[in-house]
């Protein structure tokens, strides 16, 4: 039988004020994780003047965050992103949500159908993160284990939360970051990319020429939350010799097909202007 005086949830009155329950400590270092989750890169002097907290103030909070593997120090400078304890937390929400049982589904589908590998993305650190893959098994095969990284303008997926991404996020891999070339294919040109974002909204679907890597093709779709946002991408990639550029109109829409289904299942909604 229970133990009725064990404290349990909350104290039986509560102040009439909500703010009452809060740490401050706490309230200032959740703060800076979303700031830092919507503007990774920033420096410690930024951060301070985005929460409105003192530098020292800020630096303790950091400090305590990147022991935690909340947040990581990047140099130099250092500039701060979110750390990979921060995704055990995210995707841990997503198995409640429904989005990684969801998209599983819609893998194995895609796998069935395609005979490539698929695969679900997210931003992280402003990089794309691969949160699970179904695998095909072709001999010769795509491979992309959770917790990958691959920076957004190379890859499909990261190509699909570029382009349906806040301004912000757009504006800072187009304007404040060097496009690294990984191939001979790989956008390097700001307006070269953001003239590939366009087009990739007006189809639906992005396409990864051999861009992230030699002899390997992709698309990939978005996956948009109750609020019309992206929040995941889902793809599906394999050797060219096997995905040839004639197969991305077919495959692209077939992903777009399943993204909407996950979209739907999550209860999503796809913005207006797609």
């Amino acid at each position: 039988m229970p133990d009725p005086t064990r404290p349990r949830g909350r104290p039986r009155t509560s102040p009439a004020d909500p703010e009452q329950h809060t740490v401050v400590a706490l309230d200032r270092a959740l703060a800076l994780l979303e700031v830092i989750s919507a503007r990774p890169g920033l420096s410690l002097s930024d951060l301070a003047e985005q929460t409105g907290q003192a530098l020292a103030t800020t630096f303790r909070a950091l400090a305590t965050l990147q022991a935690r593997g909340m947040v990581e120090g990047v140099e130099p400078g250092p500039l701060w992103h979110i750390g990979p304890a921060a995704f055990r937390l995210g995707t841990a929400y997503l198995r409640r949500t429904g989005l990684e049982v969801q998209a599983r589904r819609a893998m194995d589908a895609l796998v069935a159908a395609s005979g490539e590998t698929a695969s679900l993305g997210i931003v992280s650190g402003g990089r794309l993160l691969v949160l699970t893959q179904s695998e095909t098994r072709q001999p010769i095969r795509a491979i992309f284990p959770p917790g990958t990284l691959a920076p957004l303008h190379a890859a499909a997926p990261g190509k699909v939360l570029l382009a349906w991404a806040d301004e912000d996020l757009r504006e800072e891999v187009l304007e404040g970051q060097r496009l690294e070339r990984l191939t001979t294919l790989t956008i390097t040109s700001p307006e070269t990319l953001a003239r590939e974002l366009l087009r990739t909204r007006s189809r639906g679907f992005a396409l990864d020429d051999q861009e992230q890597a030699e002899g390997m093709r992709g698309v990939a779709a978005p996956i948009f939350d109750g609020a019309g946002r992206v929040v995941a991408a889902l793809a599906v990639a394999g050797p060219a010799f096997r995905f040839g550029l004639s197969d991305a109109t077919r495959l692209g829409a077939a992903v777009r097909a399943a993204a909407d289904g996950v979209t739907e299942a999550i209860g999503g909604s796809a913005p207006e202007d797609i």
